[in-house]
């Protein structure tokens, strides 16, 4: 573990004040921030001698402070890379990656847009740009405003491999740093259209998504993610620097309970078969 001896600022950052012991430190995936902060309220207030640190950045930020020894858990939603993993491995890091929780990648869409569903092959000709209006996805007869996020994402990376088929973004995308922003640029903007983890609250409305141009729209509901049935779902990581010990072991046996799972399911993600639980995969 780290110790707490360097403050960290400008940071979503959840800290309690305490005496003695060592911090731990949890940093990357926006789209995790929060759900790291409400594991740590919960836990920290069952060990009262706790200290816990949640901080954003983006999975590139985490998976980078991991690399560096500047981080006891990267918070990831996504895999690590094989060039990271290489990389771990000339810095003597062992990743261990622990699954969490689940999550399902939603398409924001402004509440005045009559589009309900789309396709995948629909979400790739948006984001490359060889569909540019509206109309031809039956909506209105105006060119579709692209919100994206920054390529240190992990929600950026997971949606390029899954949806855009690893092409490139459009580049009038406009890459936004975090979930909030892409949110709230699109409740701001009719034509606008964003996409994101499925937690965060907002104003904007979720498109329902087909797999194929011809088969059903799927919402990204409990059931269906549950299931395997919504197309852009994923696991979310916790990476750790070989097995937890000491107080870490303890946090990421609480993370992966019962309790821990509910408090996922409350924060709007959805909480992990037990089959899945009961695993954590060394790679």
């Amino acid at each position: 573990m780290t110790h707490s001896s360097a403050a960290i600022s400008g940071l979503l950052c959840l800290v309690a004040t305490t005496i003695a012991g060592e911090t731990i430190t949890i940093k990357g995936s926006d789209t995790m921030v929060r759900l790291g902060q409400r594991w740590a309220e919960e836990y920290m207030a069952l060990n009262k001698t706790a200290v816990i640190q949640v901080t954003g950045g983006g999975t590139g930020a985490g998976v980078a402070a991991l690399l560096n020894s500047g981080t006891d858990v990267c918070q990831a939603s996504r895999d690590l890379s094989a060039r990271e993993f290489e990389l771990a491995s000339k810095k003597r890091i062992a990743p261990l990656r622990i699954t969490v929780a689940l999550d399902a990648v939603a398409v924001y869409l402004h509440k005045a847009n009559p589009v309900e569903s789309l396709s995948l092959g629909q979400l790739r000709g948006i984001y490359t740009g060889a569909i540019t209006s509206w109309r031809d996805l039956g909506g209105p007869d105006h060119r579709i405003v692209l919100y994206s996020r920054e390529n240190s994402s992990g929600t950026y990376v997971l949606f390029r491999e899954v949806v855009l088929k690893n092409h490139d973004y459009a580049p009038e995308a406009q890459t936004l740093p975090g979930t909030a922003a892409v949110i709230n640029a699109v409740a701001h903007d009719r034509y606008g259209i964003g996409y994101g983890g499925i937690a965060w609250e907002s104003n904007v409305k979720h498109a329902m998504v087909k797999p194929t141009d011809t088969s059903a729209a799927v919402s990204p509901t409990d059931a269906n993610v549950s299931r395997g049935e919504y197309p852009i779902a994923r696991k979310l990581y916790w990476f750790t620097n070989g097995e937890p010990t000491g107080e870490l072991a303890r946090l990421r046996d609480f993370v992966l309970s019962d309790t821990g799972q509910q408090i996922a399911a409350h924060a709007g993600y959805f909480p992990l078969l037990t089959n899945v639980v009961e695993k954590t995969e060394m790679k």
